[in-house]
Formats: C-alpha cells, sequence, structure tokens
C-alpha cells in the first residue's frame, strides 16, 4: 500500500493532533500548579480520546493505511512517556519504574521491527490494550494530583478527593500489566524465532 494513499483522512489527522499535543502537555508540565496540571491533564485527557476515536474511524471508514498503522502507536507512546518523563521531577511518580516502561517499549518496538523484517506478524494481545487505558487513566490522575474539595462551587470536606492516590494505584497497575505484557511478547517473539 502507498504510504501517501489517504494521509490527510481524519483518523490519521487525529493522530498527528495527539502528536502535536505532546508539547503543549510538556510546556505545561514545567509549571507545578493546579491549574497547568489541569491544564495539561484536560490535553492529554482529549488526547486519549483521539487514541480510540482515530481507530474506530479508520475501521468503520475502511480507510486504514500504512501511514496510519506507524503512526497510532508511536503517538501512544510518545505521549505517555512525555508525559511521565515530565512527572518525575514533579515527585509524582518514581524514576525507576519510568525508566523500566521506557525499556520495555523500546525493546518491544525493536523486537517487532525485526519480527516484521523477517515477514513475521506475532499478534500483540489484549493485555497491551488494556495496559495503554489504565495508563491514560492514572496519567490523566496523577497530572491533576492536587487536592479537590469543590462540588457545585461550594467548599466541602465531605466531597474531598486527593487525585494523586487513584493516580498512583492505577500507575502501579499499569507498570504491572507492561511488564506482564512485555514478558508475554518475548515469550511469543522467540517461540516464533525458534520455530
Amino acid at each position: 500500500m502507498n504510504l501517501r494513499t489517504g494521509r490527510l483522512n481524519l483518523p490519521n489527522l487525529l493522530t498527528l493532533a495527539r502528536i502535536a499535543a505532546i508539547p503543549v502537555v510538556v510546556l505545561l508540565l514545567m509549571s507545578d500548579t493546579r491549574t497547568a496540571g489541569f491544564w495539561a491533564a484536560a490535553i492529554f485527557g482529549a488526547a486519549a480520546i483521539t487514541d480510540w476515536l482515530d481507530g474506530w474511524l479508520a475501521r468503520r471508514w475502511q480507510i486504514v493505511t500504512v501511514l496510519g498503522k506507524f503512526l497510532d502507536p508511536l503517538a501512544d507512546k510518545l505521549i505517555v512517556m512525555a508525559a511521565l518523563i515530565m512527572l518525575i521531577p514533579l515527585g509524582r511518580v518514581p524514576a525507576w519504574a519510568v525508566f523500566l516502561i521506557l525499556a520495555r517499549e523500546v525493546t518491544i518496538t525493536g523486537l517487532r521491527s525485526i519480527a516484521s523484517s523477517e515477514g513475521i506478524v506475532i499478534a500483540a494481545s489484549d493485555l497491551g490494550k488494556y495496559k495503554t487505558i489504565i495508563q491514560m487513566v492514572s496519567i490523566a490522575a496523577l497530572l491533576l494530583h492536587y487536592d479537590y474539595y469543590w462540588l457545585f462551587g461550594v467548599r466541602s470536606e465531605l466531597f474531598h478527593v486527593t487525585m494523586h492516590n487513584p493516580g498512583i494505584l492505577f500507575f502501579y497497575a499499569a507498570f504491572v500489566m507492561t511488564m506482564w505484557s512485555g514478558i508475554d511478547y518475548l515469550i511469543k517473539f522467540f517461540k516464533v524465532i525458534a520455530g
């Protein structure tokens, strides 16, 4: 398939918009304020929604392109890693966990390239999809981070929510799924190569 075929279709434009959102999120996270965190979370959340929407539209309209297949997972990895790296100096995620997540992504991407060059397709498991969803939820919550007391314009201890706590809980759940799905892919890869 020609890379130029359908390159300006709506799903690919949504994917490009997700990539364009990355520097905006990074710039916002250079300021450790509630307002910056809120806007970073809003933009990140919108980008996460486009992740689902672009794939759904491409399949529904039957306009899946080679460019889209390349850009979509790349956009996911870039925005997730950019947000996680920016959360390290803010003290919201441990650097060691972010390093292991990054190492997993680079390793699996490299193995996929090797398999692809040999004409081998190793299907991604559902673990990878669930991992991405949980990562997105955790990052959005960690971007919001602060305590929120307001409900309908009224300050109330009854509706006090600390966004960091659910964020870090989902972060560790995503971390476990990231490592698990990485090991699962490694096992599949070496089985195919050995066979």
